[in-house]
C-alpha cells in the first residue's frame, strides 16, 4: 500500500522515519512501523485513530524524537498497512503487542498512546500480559470505551434513536470520501474539528483521512458502532492520562470525565478547551507535552531505579 497523501511541507508533513520494520500479527497480519529518535532513549509508542496514519503523529513525533525513541505504526488496513481480513478489538490488541514485541526488548518499557481507535487498541490490550510487559504509562486521547454512536454529536439532532440510527448510517457510510475539495474540508472540520483550527491543521486531517480506504473505513466503523471495552478499562492498571477536547462531536468530552473516573490508576484529565477530535493535531504542544510528563514520571523514574 502507498503512503498516505500526506501534506508535505511545515509541522504537519511527517518526518522521515530513522529505519522502518514490519511487525506480524497472530493472523499473520503486517503491521508498516516506523522507528524515529535515537537507540537507547525513553521509548513512546503512537497508536493512530479511526481512517488516519503515522502521518497523524507528524507533530508529536517530531518534537518527541529529539530526546525520545518514538515508535509509530499504521493500523492495519491504515497508510502502508495492507489491509487484513479481520477487523476487531482482538485484532486491535494483537497488533499493539506484535508491535511492542518487535520494537522493545524483553522487559522494556515505554509510554503507550492512542488517540481515537488508537486508545480503543491500548484498552482491548490492557489485559494482555505483553502489554503490562512492556507499557510503563499509557494516554488515552480523544477517546470512549462504549456507546460512541449513541453519544457522538456529528448530527445536529436530540440525543434519541433517530440520531443514533443516522449517526450510525453517516458514520459507517460504504461512499468513498473523493478529493480533498473546499466543501470536504468544511465537512470534516465541522464533524472532526473545534470550530478555530487553522486552515493547515483542517487540510493536514483532511489528507490523512481521504487517503484511508473506503472498504476499511467502512469495515473499522462497524467495529466501533458495537464497542464496548468498558471491562477491559478495569485491566489498564498501568498510570494512565486522558485528554479530550471540549467541541470534540465525536467522542463528546463526556467519554473522557467516564474513562478518567473508571481507570484504576488516572495520571489526570486534560480538557482542551475549544478542541475537537483531532487533538494531537488541533493542539500539538497540548498533547505532546502530556506525553512527556508520563515520561518523565513513570518511565524515566524508573529506568534511574533500575540502574541505581
Amino acid at each position: 500500500m502507498s503512503r498516505a497523501a500526506h501534506v508535505t511541507s511545515g509541522v504537519y508533513a511527517p518526518p522521515v522515519a530513522r529505519r522502518e520494520a514490519v511487525a506480524v500479527s497472530a493472523d499473520g497480519a503486517r503491521l508498516h512501523v516506523e522507528v524515529h529518535g535515537e537507540e537507547g532513549a525513553p521509548a513512546v509508542v503512537l497508536a493512530h485513530g479511526w481512517t488516519c496514519s503515522t502521518a497523524f503523529w507528524a507533530a508529536q513525533i517530531r518534537e518527541l524524537a529529539k530526546g525520545h525513541r518514538v515508535i509509530a505504526y499504521d493500523q492495519r488496513g491504515h497508510g502502508r498497512s495492507p489491509a487484513a481480513a479481520a477487523h476487531s478489538t482482538t485484532a486491535l490488541a494483537d497488533d499493539l503487542v506484535a508491535v511492542l514485541g518487535a520494537t522493545l526488548a524483553p522487559g522494556e518499557r515505554a509510554v503507550v498512546a492512542g488517540h481515537s481507535m488508537g486508545g480503543m487498541t491500548i484498552m482491548a490490550a490492557a489485559g494482555r500480559p505483553e502489554f503490562a510487559e512492556h507499557a510503563a504509562a499509557a494516554l488515552l486521547c480523544s477517546t470512549g470505551s462504549s456507546r460512541l454512536v449513541e453519544e457522538a454529536r456529528v448530527l445536529p439532532l436530540p440525543a434519541g434513536r433517530a440520531r443514533t440510527r443516522i449517526t450510525g448510517a453517516v458514520l459507517g457510510s460504504r461512499a468513498p470520501l473523493g478529493p480533498v475539495t473546499p466543501v470536504a474540508r468544511k465537512v470534516l472540520k465541522y464533524a472532526t474539528m473545534g470550530p478555530g483550527s487553522a486552515p493547515d491543521r483542517v487540510e493536514a486531517c483532511a489528507r490523512i483521512v481521504h487517503a484511508c480506504p473506503t472498504k476499511v473505513r467502512h469495515a473499522w466503523s462497524e467495529v466501533l458502532a458495537g464497542l464496548d471495552l468498558d471491562a477491559d478499562l478495569a485491566a489498564l492498571t498501568v498510570p494512565t492520562a486522558v485528554i479530550g477536547g471540549t467541541a470534540d462531536r465525536l467522542t463528546p468530552v463526556v467519554h473522557a470525565r467516564r474513562l478518567a473516573a473508571a481507570l484504576p490508576d488516572c495520571a489526570g484529565l486534560t480538557e482542551l478547551t475549544g478542541m475537537g477530535h483531532m487533538t494531537p493535531v488541533e493542539a500539538p504542544e497540548a498533547v505532546t507535552r502530556v506525553i512527556r510528563e508520563l515520561v518523565d514520571t513513570h518511565l524515566n523514574t524508573d529506568v534511574k531505579e533500575k540502574t541505581a
